[in-house]
């Protein structure tokens, strides 16, 4: 009698390689076939499990530095070879120049935002501050006067959510042992709730013991827990994710002001533990099998020749920092003109990690990979063209609220203020000096009309007209402590206006 199928119709399988090993007698004529079905589905399940060995065996380590508040021209590495004066004039970084010698320099790699949460929550998840609507760093309301600017600046919330998903998440998914050591500065919420198995808590400026100055002590420690960090993995024979990510160190801001009087002698903190760490990746045998960026989060504050603005702006001063990936593959010493953000290092750390799963459709970045491998040549592919910094609040800037769209060679930058369009071809005019909106209109309302269409699509936050404002106070009447999201503040105690600062 021929044997009934199972209740529902339901055939019987053999775990997930779905085989029907049975639905009628087995004749003579059959056996052979039955043997050999059976002899491959016995070898599939023997193989797998050394299938994910050579995974994690092959599978290549990823260490992101994330250096504070550093500009473009902020150290000694020319990150334009095109252009001398992309490198700090007596700056000293001895260790970055070691790094960018065995990888690869973007002459245009862009921060996601000119303040440090909003391109840090960027950073870690491939989208935008805009679409996240972390534009600020703690926005509050105005405390005990009332507000007198032309606009409200945007709501922005300073926690990055839960349900959104961190690189740090996709690796551990992907079987990465994954850690975060230093500033975190993306909210309250414990890194571990993000991805990272291993960090040293959700800290700002302030570091662990919330003082104001956390360097060299914590430079140095944040190093210490890296380095041991790698070598317990290296024990496990398991591929790691390390993000480590510097305080605010006043000596290495102090010498970045002294440009015009250099002491070339002077190596920051900063640089000398990135040398500790890469003697020890090359002491542990992973140079190898080890991917190294180094990127940071906004430029310097104040000056940053021969861009233009800085922190709190979203002129080429503010938003293009340096940019080094050194790595497996990666042609040593080049210098690639394509332009790149932090945005696109989540999508590069999925391929590189052989994440097959679709990116959630929010992640605006694209891999650098195949980039990485063609000596900087190439297209990254992105969910869209442009780049766009959307920064609407009172800040460093004398124009206030801004955005700016960046779309092949040209720039757009939207002052709300005063309703402008300023528009550059970066191109020819890095350093942002010669107006374009006039003589060329048309690629103005292009970009206008492409920056609108983004906003809206993202659901932005927006700065609102505020009917009650005083003509005669502007963003360029206010100091810029005055500026910082819209009006002076209830800055809270030492701890608070620190942790709050960048």
């Amino acid at each position: 009698m021929e044997p009934r199928d199972p209740p529902g119709n339901a055939k019987p399988q053999l775990g997930i390689f779905n085989i029907r090993l049975r639905d009628k007698p087995v004749s003579h004529k059959d056996t052979p076939n039955f043997m050999k079905r059976l002899i491959t589905v016995i070898l599939l399940f023997l193989l797998q499990p050394l299938a994910f060995i050579l995974v994690a065996d092959t599978a290549p380590n990823i260490i992101l530095i994330v250096g504070e508040g550093a500009g473009w021209t902020s150290s000694s590495v020319q990150m334009d070879d095109r252009n001398p004066a992309s490198k700090g004039r007596g700056i000293n970084t001895p260790e970055l120049e070691r790094l960018a010698a065995t990888g690869m320099r973007f002459s245009d790699g862009y921060a996601a935002s000119p303040r440090c949460t909003p391109s840090r929550a960027a950073l870690f998840t491939g989208i935008s501050p805009a679409a996240l609507q972390m534009t600020f760093v703690g926005d509050r309301p105005a405390s005990g006067e009332p507000v007198k600017m032309k606009f409200f600046p945007a709501q922005a919330t300073a926690e990055m959510p839960t349900e959104v998903t961190t690189s740090a998440e996709i690796l551990k998914q992907a079987g990465y042992a994954t850690a975060h050591f230093g500033k975190w500065h993306v909210g309250r919420t414990n890194p571990s709730q993000h991805g990272f198995e291993e960090n040293d808590g959700a800290n700002s400026n302030g570091g662990p013991e919330n003082v104001q100055n956390p360097n060299p002590k914590q430079a140095l420690a944040i190093t210490a827990q890296g380095i041991d960090f790698m070598e317990r993995q290296l024990k496990k024979d398991k591929p790691f994710f390390l993000q480590m990510s510097h305080y605010p160190d006043p000596e290495e801001k102090n010498a970045r002001n002294r440009q015009s009087n250099p002491d070339s002698s002077f190596v920051s903190i900063t640089d000398k533990t990135l040398g500790t760490l890469l003697d020890a990746v090359d002491r542990l045998g992973l140079k190898d099998n080890t991917y190294i960026i180094y990127t940071t989060d906004h430029g310097t504050p104040g000056r940053n020749a021969p861009l233009n603005g800085g922190k709190g702006m979203v002129w080429e001063g503010g938003l293009r920092v340096p940019f080094i990936i050194a790595g497996p593959d990666i042609h040593p010493g080049v210098c690639s003109y394509v332009r790149v953000s932090a945005m696109d290092l989540l999508p590069t750390f999925a391929e590189w990690a052989g994440v097959k799963a679709e990116l959630p459709s929010s992640v605006e970045g694209g891999s650098l990979a195949a980039l990485l491998k063609n000596k900087g040549q190439g297209q990254v592919n992105r969910s869209r063209e442009e780049f766009v910094s959307h920064f609407p609040h009172y800040d460093k800037d004398p124009q206030g609220p801004a955005s700016a769209i960046i779309l092949g060679d040209y720039k757009l930058i939207r002052v709300f203020e005063t309703d402008e369009r300023k528009l550059f071809n970066l191109s020819q005019d890095p350093g942002e000096q010669i107006d374009l909106a006039e003589k060329q209109p048309d690629k103005a309302a292009e970009l206008d009309q492409r920056l609108t269409h983004y906003l809206a699509e993202v659901n932005a936050q927006m700065p609102t007209l505020n009917p009650n404002h005083d003509p005669s106070v502007t963003a360029r009447s206010l100091p810029g402590e005055t500026r910082g999201g819209g009006n002076r503040r209830d800055r809270g105690n030492r701890g608070d206006r620190q942790n709050q600062s960048r």
